[in-house]
């Protein structure tokens, strides 16, 4: 039996999960496993209650344009619980859609304003309204590798995505772009990071090529959960390299 448990809240899971992103708990799994821990997955979808207090981690995937208007219009009403559970520093991972809808809107591929929750200062715009004779296109489709900041961590993944997306005055990157598009194409960023949620459009999918970052986030929900624990073991986890 694991010394550790944590509840994952999967919100929507059984709508979003176009590109397989799935795998990014199955990756928190398998290096939770490695820190002696655990994790209940619980799917929170239409209609549910999100209860905050219930969860220790959360993951938000992305999905196509008309299962994303069915979770925009539910998703309204788990606003509060969405916001107390990322001000609360409790570590949250959102992908394409779900970061999409995260911020205070974003505009899909018709061109239909779709309103988000605005938890976090991004928007989204499209890229039909972007096109030009020299770039004519509607998708960022490609490999993408990213270099946080902070720590000069790099991140490999694959981006499709028609979002062009721009970050709020509270938000940083979660990486500036070495090769791919990123957020937007023009401004050479990748992601968004608030306290402990992290964003991106980042597929392959980003935590079982980027294991620091599942790690990471564990460590995050452990401390909070168990702030007395000796997490010295879980610290010292080798992550080996997954590309």
């Amino acid at each position: 039996m694991a010394k550790y448990h944590l509840h994952l809240a999967h919100l929507y899971g059984d709508l979003l999960n176009t590109y397989g992103d799935i795998g990014n708990i199955i990756a928190l799994k398998y290096y939770a496993k490695q820190m002696d821990t655990d994790i209940q997955v619980d799917v929170v979808s239409i209609e549910d209650d999100f209860d905050p207090d219930q969860f220790d981690i959360a993951f938000f995937g992305g999905g196509q344009d008309y299962e994303q208007m069915v979770v925009s219009k539910d998703i309204q009403t788990k606003k509060d619980g969405i916001k107390k559970f990322i001000e609360d520093g409790k570590p949250m991972l959102a992908i394409c859609g779900g970061y999409q809808l995260l911020g205070k809107y974003y505009v899909g591929a018709d061109g239909e304003k779709i309103p988000g929750i605005g938890v976090l200062d991004h928007y989204t715009l499209t890229q039909s309204e972007h096109r030009s004779a020299q770039q004519n296109q509607s998708r960022f489709i490609g490999d993408v590798e990213i270099q946080n900041e902070d720590t000069g961590a790099k991140f490999h993944g694959f981006e499709n995505h028609n979002g062009r997306t721009f970050l709020g005055e509270n938000e940083r990157p979660l990486g500036h772009v070495l090769a791919g598009h990123g957020n937007n194409g023009e401004d050479g960023t990748e992601g968004a990071i608030y306290l402990h949620t992290y964003c991106s459009y980042f597929h392959g999918p980003i935590l079982t090529r980027n294991g620091e970052l599942a790690k990471q986030m564990l460590l995050e929900a452990l401390s909070i959960k168990y702030p007395n624990a000796d997490l010295t073991p879980q610290e010292g986890l080798i992550v080996q390299p997954t590309f």
